[in-house]
């Protein structure tokens, strides 16, 4: 061992040495990382020391020449079946279904008609004109069917565009958005319908217990602070008892909810003919609905008949029943009310006609807070005292009105224009039905509600308007009140027409929730997709009913309706994104049958869905989006994969495009490399991955950012091993899948493995993203290896990889490398020996921020030249580090003290013989010199026996080879093992005189691989002295041989700088700065 440490020394201590020219005679190259001075070129002790790292020294300097100019430190810029399974392809043929074929009129037309024409028309609306006003409620409608009209035309697009299956609105937006979009919005839709089947219900319930017949409730209120608490139980238990009713109806079969609809929907013309009929009644003959006015003040009309405070009876004066509900009794000198008996007691006209001038007072809104008395704008006395108002018979506002909220309550009026679309299996033609269905129904609804705004603001006493359950006419139905020629045709059609509604939705929501099951892309919903032998989705319809009960249970129908509202926007919204994009696109398979579409108008349509998200409510909104955000992330991670050809897809291969394009300008900027990796994958003779840990540690590095491209290799021709390569990377991506590594797979065969390889490092990645820096595992038995081939491969990879100017990371003992458990307190520690472009110090921060390595600490350790101020150089890392924002131990090792002492043992080794002989045959020009110097003579001693050693074994290997004429070249060759090398080192120390100093630079090629070994050895030992506890080292990897008679000795040389350690990175960089300091 003392011979072979013995040539480092003398390059370090040999003035002639130091002196000397560079050593191959070339000028320096251009260093791409560090700013080059004139000074560079008299730095001779470059690395003198570290001949394994010499040959790449003009470009990789060393640490101490790196941090010696850390002051001029920069960075240079640098620039009808789909496409997925069928349905048979789990066993025995499904038995077909023979189910109801409609057509445009009763499929859509009508189910729309009777859905958009709901609960909301005749219980809400006379109370939105009222509190929004004319004009602003114009605008909340016109808003509203807007948005329908061209969801609806987006829609008719879609539709048009193929085979609409059972599923619609859900089908549409799925094969067009793509499984997670059409998932996400589809269960979001659906989610909508129940809620939507929820307020119907709710609704049904209101006009039986206010309207028809208030006696059959159940809890009675004794004050009325309680009548709002008793009202909501009641719509609890009545509610319930009619959702299980109208399950049952369902569940029986759709036809006889169709049979039904018809004689529902007749309910529904026949009342909103009554309205048209009652408003033009009115020009001629208003209806008498007396309203009672206390001074501005509306009173209910529940406790007293007669709209007086006093009548004369017999010449008598005589207290009406209204005068003791203000005073404590019904004497004429009893207390009273303090504003009762300021003002006194007018009677008006509920309904004055259409002629009556009513309009001009109802053009403006009146909104107002929870409690807020409903009056009139006429003159009044005020009370001094008003905390009583509340318990007297005063019409009062039962929740805050303002324009946002009216916006949300009104909105699901116009929702039901999907009901066709949800039960599009059941059409005879969905593509034509769906269109011409859906768009005439959103033209009626619209112009029937617009016509009812402008006619209720013109028929309608404003304060009746304002009075949402009628008190102040008896508990009259308001918009009944318009009707001719009874109030009970449109409580009778209101009601009828929200039991229709509540089946439709019953009907629609279980088939669209099937739907989605039976797609298979939300895997806990795939029970849902069963149902009875006939189709029907029994167990779609039981979660509904459950869902739907709980919109009940909040029993409010002001409270339910901008939930729904929120569901049924955000649908809209992707309908219209869908149609967009595919318009934009221009997909081929996109060639819509409606033609009257455009991509204007469906952004147009989208961005007012999303502006009515929000002002009807934002944290609904907010909500809303979560919930879809969260189910497209669980479709994304562990739905099932399909591939539909949607438009997300073909935006994506869009963006795709563009972006390699930007690539392709210019390289990315040092702030923004991080390391694209080409893994290189051996395989087993199964086709196995060898070495799975390798892909665990991509997934810890990469963490799922950047570029991964997982390759591998197999031998043959790709014609007769085409089925190997599709078992192969079936194989490989199983892996990946399985160790959670995100990216792409690539299998190349080829006639042998080199030049597979070879085309994988060239040609893997698109433009520009291509990957910068390969991956692989140490071949570990290459020595035991027959074939030389192998280890030959890995060195020519090696050296390709250098060629491509891309960086290469080797992992030796890679199965013993953590998969997903994590690391407890450790170190990485990074032994950084030549400057790589600072890829050693960014690979440990990367790890450091997977969970596995995220308790490691970060130890840099470097080596100090000759020349180098140890101290100093601690502190000038330190201070880089500092910049680079990293932190990690820092410590520098000095490996000239331990050369010195390796020198010194082998100087002992050698005999007095040798010694003598040396200093004579040196004696005659040395002489002078150690006379005057007793330092500078010991040193030129070490130096001649250094030198004889040299040639003693140099001159015994060129004998042996000489008398060895039939060797073959493997013999020829010397490989430079640890063992030969300490073997060598002691054979055949005969003296000569032929041998000199100055021979150093003229070695052979095996005396070269003498001083790599010794550095090899040196280093080996310094790393394991420091670094043999550590989770993981990373190491400097020595530059290829040039010349490819030392390729063996190269395998020996990593093989002993590994030696000792469990997990250790060899990282070569690849030409370029990959960290900066610089923000």
């Amino acid at each position: 061992m003392s011979f072979s440490l013995s040539f480092s020394l003398v390059l370090l201590l040999s003035p002639s040495v130091c002196l000397s020219d560079t050593g191959d005679g070339n000028p320096r190259e251009s260093r791409p990382f560090i700013n080059n001075t004139d000074d560079d070129k008299g730095t001779l002790y470059d690395g003198k020391n570290m001949a394994l790292f010499e040959e790449e020294m003009d470009s990789n300097p060393m640490v101490s020449s790196l941090l010696s100019k850390l002051a001029n430190y920069t960075n240079l810029m640098q620039g009808v079946r789909e496409h997925e399974e069928a349905d048979e392809d789990e066993g025995a043929k499904k038995q077909t279904v023979k189910s109801p074929q409609m057509g445009t009129f009763i499929g859509v037309y009508l189910p729309c008609l009777q859905n958009i024409l709901g609960v909301i028309l005749f219980l809400r609306m006379t109370w939105i004109v009222g509190t929004a006003g004319i004009l602003e409620s114009f605008i909340i409608v016109s808003m509203c069917c807007s948005c329908t009209m061209l969801t609806a035309i987006s829609m008719s697009a879609i539709a048009t565009n193929g085979v609409v299956p059972a599923g619609g609105s859900y089908y549409m937006i799925s094969r067009s958005l793509g499984p997670e979009f059409g998932g996400a919005v589809g269960l979001c839709f659906y989610l909508g319908t129940t809620f939507a089947g929820a307020m119907y219900i709710l609704g049904t319930i209101e006009i039986l217990l206010t309207y028809m017949v208030p006696s059959a409730a159940i809890f009675k209120a004794e004050e009325k602070a309680q009548e709002a608490d008793a009202l909501l139980n009641n719509m609890r238990v009545y509610g319930t008892c009619c959702l299980t009713l109208m399950s049952l109806v369902v569940f029986v079969g759709v036809k006889y909810v169709n049979k039904l609809a018809l004689v529902f929907l007749a309910c529904v013309v026949l009342s909103i003919l009554a309205i048209y009929a009652g408003v033009i009644k009115t020009i001629f003959e208003p209806p008498v609905f007396p309203v009672c006015l206390l001074g501005n003040r509306t009173l209910q009309n529940h406790g007293f008949d007669k709209c007086m405070k006093t009548e004369i009876i017999d010449n008598v004066t005589v207290t009406t029943k209204l005068w003791s509900l203000f005073c404590k009794g019904p004497e004429l000198n009893a207390s009273c009310n303090e504003y009762f008996s300021l003002n006194n007691v007018t009677e008006i006209q509920g309904i004055p006609g259409l002629t009556s001038g009513v309009i001009s007072e109802n053009m403006w809104g009146s909104y107002g807070p929870a409690g807020m008395l409903v009056e009139k704008a006429v003159p009044s006395v005020p009370a001094s005292d008003a905390s009583q108002d509340k318990h007297l018979p005063y019409v009062l506002n039962d929740i805050t009105a303002f324009f946002t909220l009216l916006v949300g309550i009104y909105f699901p009026s116009v929702t039901g224009i999907m009901a066709g679309s949800n039960r599009s299996g059941d059409l005879r033609d969905a593509q034509r039905s769906i269109p011409i269905g859906t768009i005439l129904a959103i033209a009626t609804t619209t112009i029937i509600y617009l016509s009812c705004v402008v006619l209720f603001g013109a028929c309608i006493e404003g304060v009746l308007l304002r009075d949402k359950f009628g008190d102040s006419v008896k508990g009259n139905l308001v918009i009944g009140t318009l009707s001719w020629p009874s109030p009970w045709v449109i409580v009778i059609g209101s009601f009828f027409s929200c039991c229709g509604a509540g089946l439709q939705s019953l009907t629609g929501a279980p088939r669209l929730l099937q739907a989605i099951a039976r797609d298979g892309i939300v895997p806990f919903l795939e029970v849902f997709g069963h149902g009875k032998a006939n189709g029907e989705p029994t167990w779609a319809l039981l979660l509904t009913a459950v869902i739907c009960e709980s919109g009940i249970l909040i029993a409010s129908l002001d409270a339910v309706a901008p939930i729904l509202s929120m569901f049924f926007l955000m649908c809209y919204l992707f309908v219209n994104l869908a149609c967009a994009l595919q318009t934009l696109l221009r997909t081929p398979n996109w060639r819509p049958r409606f033609k009257y579409y455009h991509w204007a108008l469906s952004f147009l349509g989208m961005s007012l869905c999303l502006a009515l998200m929000f002002i009807s409510s934002w944290y609904y909104a907010l909500v809303a989006m979560l919930i879809a955000g969260c189910i497209y992330k669980y479709i994304e991670y562990r739905g099932a994969e399909k591939e539909w050809g949607d438009g997300i897809r073909g935006l994506s291969l869009n963006a795709a495009r563009y972006a390699l394009i930007r690539l392709e300008e210019a390289p990315p900027h040092t702030k923004n490399w991080r390391p694209q990796l080409l893994v290189l994958l051996n395989l087993d003779s199964e086709l196995s991955v060898k070495h799975p840990r390798l892909l665990s540690f991509t997934t810890q590095l990469k963490a799922g950012k950047g570029l991964t491209i997982v390759g591998s290799v197999l031998e043959g021709t790709f014609l007769s091993r085409d089925a190997d390569a599709k078992r192969a990377e079936q194989s490989i991506k199983s892996a990946m899948a399985a160790e959670k590594t995100k990216g792409f797979c690539h299998v190349v065969v080829s006639s042998n493995l080199r030049d597979g390889f070879s085309h994988l490092i060239q040609s893997a990645g698109l433009g520009g993203m291509k990957h910068n820096s390969v991956l692989m595992a140490w071949p570990a038995n290459w020595r035991q290896s027959n074939d030389p081939q192998s280890w030959r491969n890995f060195i020519e990879t090696v050296q390709e990889t250098t060629a491509a100017h891309q960086a290469l990371l080797v992992a030796k003992n890679v199965d013993s490398f953590p998969h997903q458990e994590r690391l407890g307190e450790g170190t990485i520690d990074v032994w950084w020996i030549v400057h790589d472009g600072g890829l050693l110090m960014l690979l440990p921060f990367l790890l450091q921020q997977h969970k596995v390595w995220r308790k490691c600490k970060m130890r840099i350790f470097t080596v100090a030249q000759l020349d180098d101020n140890s101290i100093q150089m601690k502190k000038d890392l330190q201070m880089f580090l500092y910049h680079l924002r990293l932190n990690a131990e820092v410590e520098v090792v000095e490996m000239l003290w331990l050369i010195m002492l390796d020198w010194r043992r082998c100087i002992q080794s050698i005999t007095d013989e040798s010694r003598s002989s040396i200093r004579r045959k040196n004696q005659s020009g040395a002489h002078g010199s150690a006379v005057n110097n007793q330092n500078a003579r010991l040193d030129d001693d070490k130096q001649d026996e250094v030198a004889q050693l040299i040639y003693d074994r140099n001159t015994a290997s060129h004998a042996a080879l000489n008398d060895k004429t039939d060797a073959t070249p493997e013999r020829v060759h010397m490989t430079w093992t640890k063992d030969k090398f300490c073997t060598e080192r002691n054979r055949n120390r005969e003296p000569s005189a032929n041998m000199a100093v100055r021979d150093l630079f003229s070695m052979k090629p095996n005396q070269s691989n003498v001083r790599c070994m010794h550095t090899a050895i040196k280093l080996n030992e310094v790393v394991v002295n420091k670094s043999q506890g550590a989770h993981l080292v990373l190491l400097n990897m020595p530059g290829p041989p040039k010349n490819r008679g030392g390729d063996e000795n190269y395998m020996e040389f990593l093989e002993v700088l590994m030696e000792g350690l469990n997990r250790v990175l060899l990282v070569r960089g690849g030409g370029r700065e990959v960290i900066t300091i610089y923000s």
